[in-house]
């Protein structure tokens, strides 16, 4: 498990959630054909493996 914090405006809008990486992951290689290119760009920029 993976702590992700997304933050707001401010500290009081600031959300924890707790992720299953690998599952992530996962979901981001099987809707690849549809995620936006921009997004496509920063996951293989970051070394994404996409099989």
């Amino acid at each position: 498990m993976e702590t992700v914090v997304e933050a707001g405006g401010s500290d009081e809008h600031r959300e924890e959630r707790q992720l299953r990486l690998g599952v992530w992951i996962n979901n981001q290689r099987s809707r690849a054909a549809t995620l936006p290119p921009e997004r496509v760009k920063q996951l293989t920029t970051i070394g994404m493996r996409w099989r």
